[in-house]
């Protein structure tokens, strides 16, 4: 055993790993100075917030939140299960996920690192995975740390306004090129007006240059990966930490002492594949599987496997049956109406009737015809419904909301740069009981449809 001394990228890591000759003699060779990150700026602060944003997700204040409020919540206890322990593995399992993805990207960066360690970043986040680094002092929330996630949040800030500005000045140059046509055709243009053109394009373009020289387009491929390298190790540890005790197959991680004893377990050598293992995430409604090393696969193994908690939903749940989303707007829209000022007309009435399955168009005709009681000048009815729905409304509309969020949260086509927390799954209406939510969407709509004829009624007298 040798204490590993080339963890520049690492440095309040300690490291003990088997004797690796290879390996060691390549990390100790002389290193090129490294490159720029230049145009991949903007994948590596996607990949910086993403890393800010779990970070943030597993903060005291964020855990509380998620055990004592969301899992605890009316509808997520309501729709999708009252089984805390079975919740709580799902938030475990998205987290590790998100990690995973998040771990893929730094790789992909870290292959035009000079540092070997960062160059076979992959086969390090296994070697964490099986136990082979100690983590010393280096533990979440602490002044180090936090320092280190500040950095980060500023990098990604000065990136974002430079994507901004290049977008702005790309616009600019457009208008820029028709101009110089204009002046070819000799088509008379006032100086001012060109003048005060020409100035907003010079101040943008040092406005771009600005933000090229302080954002992560001036930072080394080496610096920017080791940032994350050590957010991406700090992350895991806290995971597991947080959910070992709701999801025991979790490896347990020592922040503040050497774990000798869980290395000599291990025997694999670091340049040969890493067997992978399965953690089984396991309720009595429903099975959870995760594979640790899917997400270092190929881009459609990756495809399949990183999304293993979004396909854990079974047949008798809205994401089972592929109606999240679409019922998800369907109770927004009913939202709207309700609180909506206006009288609610019969062709929004209507619009929202054809947005329904043939199944739930079903059950709100037969509601309709059992409990459709209004009659001429029966207000009290009207208003009860309407408190009736303010109060679903309440407990639903919530789980609606995310559902929508969570699927522009992971929208792989736009550029984000958000480093606030990311809904959860299980916040959403991918796990509901498909019975349940529809039996709430009837009641809303049949609310809807009382108010509705009592206020055209109201409006014909």
């Amino acid at each position: 055993m040798i204490e590993f001394q080339n963890m520049g990228w690492l440095p309040e890591i300690t490291s003990f790993i088997s004797e690796k000759p290879t390996r060691h003699l390549l990390s100790a060779m002389p290193k090129k100075k490294s490159s720029h990150l230049g145009i991949l700026a903007f994948e590596a602060a996607k990949t910086m917030s993403r890393l800010v944003s779990l970070y943030k997700s597993l903060s005291d204040e964020e855990i509380s939140r998620l055990m004592k409020h969301i899992i605890k919540s009316e509808g997520v206890a309501y729709l999708n299960s009252m089984d805390e322990e079975f919740l709580l593995s799902l938030a475990c399992a998205e987290r590790l996920e998100d990690l995973d993805r998040a771990v893929a990207a730094v790789s992909r960066l870290g292959k035009k690192c000079n540092d070997f360690e960062l160059n076979r970043f992959d086969l390090v986040y296994a070697d964490l995975k099986l136990g082979f680094i100690d983590f010393g002092k280096l533990e979440y929330g602490s002044r180090v740390i936090e320092r280190k996630v500040q950095k980060m949040e500023k990098l990604v800030s000065t990136t974002s306004c430079l994507h901004a500005a290049l977008e702005a000045l790309a616009e600019m140059e457009v208008s820029e090129r028709k101009l110089q046509q204009w002046k070819i055709r000799q088509t008379p243009l006032e100086n001012g007006n060109l003048n005060l053109f020409y100035q907003k394009l010079e101040n943008q373009r040092k406005e771009v240059r600005y933000f090229t020289e302080t954002s992560l387009w001036r930072k080394t491929f080496d610096k920017s990966v080791s940032l994350m390298a050590t957010i991406v190790f700090v992350v895991y540890a806290r995971i597991c930490m947080v959910f070992k005790p709701f999801v025991p197959i979790l490896p347990s991680i020592s922040v503040m002492e050497p774990i000798k004893e869980q290395i000599l377990r291990h025997s694999v050598p670091i340049l040969s594949e890493p067997r992978p293992s399965m953690i089984r995430f396991y309720s009595r409604k429903s099975d959870v599987y995760l594979n640790e090393y899917d997400s270092l696969g190929t881009d459609r193994e990756k495809l399949v496997t990183n999304n293993r908690v979004f396909h854990a939903a079974g047949p008798s749940t809205l994401g089972g049956s592929g109606l999240a989303l679409h019922y998800a707007n369907v109770i927004m829209l009913a939202e709207k109406y309700l609180y909506s000022a206006a009288s609610i007309g019969h062709h929004e009435r209507e619009s929202l009737y054809q947005m329904l399955p043939e199944n739930l168009k079903s059950l709100v005709r037969t509601k309709l015809s059992k409990n459709m009681k209004c009659k001429e000048d029966d207000a009290f009815l009207a208003e009860g419904w309407r408190d009736a729905m303010i109060e679903i409304m309440g407990w639903l509309a919530p789980m609606a909301h995310n559902t929508v969020t969570w699927q522009m949260e992971r929208n792989v086509e736009r550029t984000k740069f958000d480093v606030k927390p990311c809904v959860l799954l299980l916040q959403t209406l991918h796990f509901s009981d498909k019975e349940k939510t529809e039996t709430a969407i009837a009641e809303v709509l049949v609310g809807l449809s009382c108010i509705y004829r009592f206020e055209n009624r109201r409006l014909r007298v």
